[in-house]
């Protein structure tokens, strides 16, 4: 995931599915109760996380067995690896990632879902090292913004399976080059393939969390993503409200068609208050992010997701210093209708954390996101993004046991 200016045949369901009503939004419900019980119980986030995800092996139910709040490995353990590789999601596991956040899902010429941050990979892999591609090199307005380089859609799969991905912020995490080259691009396919071998060889369920990138912009050059994945999802049979498999995008209307598509458990990401979703900027609806976070645009969204991805500073503002503030009331008004919130994204570096948690001057350097996952997880957020699930795990046992 990332922010949007910075750049995720029909079965016949119920029809509070359909709607996005009660049904769905009651067992979602009981995900805030399940982590209310954990902590009354004293386990530890790692003895409720093991727990749950084996009670989900065993009876399928669904977001009813994560653990809250839940840590979601962001494109992987984007911290200790190149993001979205399957090194970067298998250590996530290894680490004891509740979810993976496996596949921001954009589509090469052929049609192929591939996971990639971005559809520009010129970041994210060797690409500019390959002179048989250097003629592709071009510039895009994407979602209203140009940008340069190569773009998964101007190539075949069979091409971008000969590029190698590299670490995306290498002044943050020189230790990732380390790992520079050694993994290919994933396709969604592939990961879904993963995700059932590694849930036979844990013996308990594998969480992943794809992202729809730029859905409006892909359906204008004829490669519409939600039918692509839809139809991954059914030939998979990980299309029902209890799959593990939980869809996002930026774009509400991308999630809408998603929600007539499938029935997975679906979740709306928010960036800034004064951003507007690229889908409206295309159909003109004037509205911001801070109108879909009002109670009424909160009811709406709650008719067709289960949840929403705000960026952190939705729950938690920071004063002109860069300093956390008073939390909103984003977590409460979210849960009065009914949704979960995942809010994005705790890094460990200090350029990514409050100014009053950094420690040192060092762009690489760790500061107190200790005191940052303290601040959120008390405003009762029901997951959280991060790009070292090892470090959410202990901060989660702390809230826990605290």
């Amino acid at each position: 995931m990332g922010t949007q200016e910075s750049h995720r045949t029909q079965d016949a369901r119920e029809p509070e599915d359909r709607a996005g009503g009660t049904g769905r939004r009651a067992f979602l419900g009981a995900a805030a109760a399940l982590g209310a019980a954990g902590t009354t119980l004293g386990l530890t986030g790692t003895a409720r996380a093991a727990g749950t995800r084996s009670a989900a092996a065993r009876g399928g139910r669904g977001l009813k067995s994560l653990p809250v709040p839940t840590i979601i490995g962001h494109r992987g353990a984007s911290g200790y690896r190149p993001e979205h590789t399957l090194g970067s999601y298998q250590l996530a596991l290894d680490l004891g990632a509740d979810i993976v956040e496996a596949g921001d899902l954009v589509p090469t010429k052929d049609g192929h879902l591939v996971c990639r941050h971005e559809p520009e990979i010129g970041g994210t892999t060797d690409v500019a090292s390959h002179p048989e591609f250097a003629g592709r090199r071009t510039t895009k307005v994407l979602d209203g913004v140009p940008t340069t380089g190569w773009f998964t859609e101007d190539f075949t799969l069979a091409e971008l399976k000969t590029l190698r991905a590299t670490e995306r912020i290498p002044a943050n995490r020189p230790h990732n080059t380390l790992y520079d080259g050694r993994w290919e691009i994933p396709t969604f396919e592939e990961v879904l393939k993963w995700q059932d071998e590694q849930t036979r060889a844990r013996g308990e369920q594998v969480w992943i969390y794809p992202e729809l990138k730029h859905p409006t912009y892909f359906r204008k050059l004829g490669l519409g993503l939600e039918e692509r994945v839809a139809k991954l999802l059914r030939r998979h049979g990980k299309d029902g409200k209890n799959a593990p498999v939980i869809l996002q995008s930026f774009e509400p209307t991308s999630v809408e068609r998603l929600n007539k598509l499938v029935d997975n458990p679906l979740v709306v990401l928010l960036s800034g208050a004064t951003t507007r979703p690229w889908d409206f900027v295309e159909t003109g609806d004037p509205r911001t992010v801070a109108d879909l976070v009002t109670r009424k645009g909160l009811r709406e969204i709650a008719g067709y997701a289960q949840g929403i991805g705000p960026t952190l500073d939705l729950v938690v503002p920071k004063d002109a210093a860069g300093n956390l503030t008073t939390p909103t009331t984003l977590v409460r008004d979210a849960h009065a209708v009914g949704l979960i919130l995942h809010p994005y994204t705790l890094r460990n570096e200090n350029p990514f954390l409050p100014a009053n948690l950094r420690r040192g001057t060092g762009a690489d350097a760790y500061g107190d996101v200790f005191g940052a996952y303290r601040a959120y997880f008390a405003t009762g957020i029901d997951g959280i993004f991060t790009d070292q699930p090892d470090t959410g795990l202990l901060a989660r046992e702390d809230h826990v046991n605290g």
